[in-house]
This record gives structure tokens, sequence and C-alpha cells, in this order.
């Protein structure tokens, strides 16, 4: 099954012409309709725009290949990640949100690949949630990310990404001039009730119309 706009997707439209934009990216194994109820759910009358991960690791989807737990193959991230932008700057025509706030929310691997936007594409976000994220590379130039609001949550007991890994992030993203917020949670890699709330009432805060 192939897709025009290069990403097989789903966009549902909010609830104005002005109304900020969900780029929701899926953890592995997800796919476009994973993050629907929860985009619905964070940000009510945002519009959805919901990308499945092209690469696929034992029949699951992901956004960009890895070579190991927590190692990435960073040529190919790289590579993931422009393509991910192109599909976002087509998408912005062909739906007509051009101009709109477009806030990535991505959990794990969907928030790696949103991390590496922010590094590598900044023009193409306006803010961002990461639910579990790292540090998915290191550019060779930071880019200015100035006062842009970005909101990290992350789990004290997550084996897939100890507390290092986001601190690190939450570390980069702040040398690059970034306005991070960075929630701890008892928790592992799953997400809990508390943090979709504190998550919903940051983008009320951020980017409610």
């Amino acid at each position: 099954m192939s897709d025009p706009l290069g990403f097989i997707h789903r966009f549902i439209p909010g609830s104005g012409p002005s109304a900020p934009v969900l780029l929701l990216l899926h953890g592995t194994g997800g796919s476009e309709n994973d993050l629907l109820d929860l985009g619905h759910g964070l940000l009510p009358g945002a519009s959805l725009l919901s990308p499945r991960g092209k690469i696929l690791e034992q029949g699951m989807p992901r956004f960009f290949r890895r070579l190991a737990e927590g190692v990435f193959d960073e040529e190919d991230l790289i590579m993931r990640t422009h393509e991910l932008a192109e599909f976002v700057e087509a998408a912005a025509l062909e739906y007509q949100f051009q101009g709109r706030k477009v806030i990535a929310v991505g959990y794990s691997n969907g928030a790696n690949i949103a991390a590496s936007l922010l590094l590598l594409r900044p023009e193409i976000l306006g803010g961002a949630v990461l639910l579990r994220a790292m540090v998915p590379l290191v550019p060779a130039k930071l880019p200015d990310l100035a006062r842009l609001p970005i909101f990290l949550a992350a789990g004290r007991h997550d084996s897939m990404i100890p507390p290092p890994g986001t601190e690190r992030l939450a570390a980069l993203l702040r040398q690059a001039g970034a306005d991070v917020a960075l929630q701890w949670s008892a928790a592992g890699h799953q997400l809990t009730s508390p943090e979709i709330a504190d998550a919903q009432r940051w983008l009320e805060t951020h980017f409610a119309s």
C-alpha cells in the first residue's frame, strides 16, 4: 500500500483553520491509529497528523533503524528525519495548515525521531511533547531552539531509557536554547495517567487557542 505523500497516515481536521496540528509519532510496533485518542485528549480541537513508520523490525513498524537496543543506525536516522520533515511540509500543503503551529507528540521510537526533527529540522516544529525519549544523535552544530517549548516525560524506573539518557537529552535541548519542562514519574517505559494529564495541562498552557 502506498500513499501520495510518502507515508501511510491519518489526518483529522481540527476545530478551525487556526487550530494547531499535533504530529503524532507512535512507538515501535505502532501504527497511524495508535495515538489518535491520545491526541484528541491532549489538545481538544487540534488537527491530528499521524504517519506510520516505514521501517519494519521483525514486522513491527518504526521510524528508523536501530542496530541494538538503544543503539541507532545514525545514517538511517538522518535520512528518515529529513524524509519525515518533507512529509510534514507536503501534508501542510495538502491539508492547508501552512503557518499553523505543528507540535510533535512522540512516544518512545516516535519521541526519538521527534527529538531528531528538533535537532536537524527545527523549522518544522513549534513545540514538542517527548514521551520516553533519549538523545537520538548529536548534530555537528546545534540548532537555534530559542524559547521553543518542549515537554519531556520520563520514568525513573525505565529500563529501556535510564534517567541519565533523558537528562542528557534535556541538557542538549536546553543548550540549544529550548524551554524544556522535564517531568519525572515513578514509572517504567509505559506511560501513566498522571503524566498524560500533566502533558495536557502543559499543552493547554502553551498552545490552546
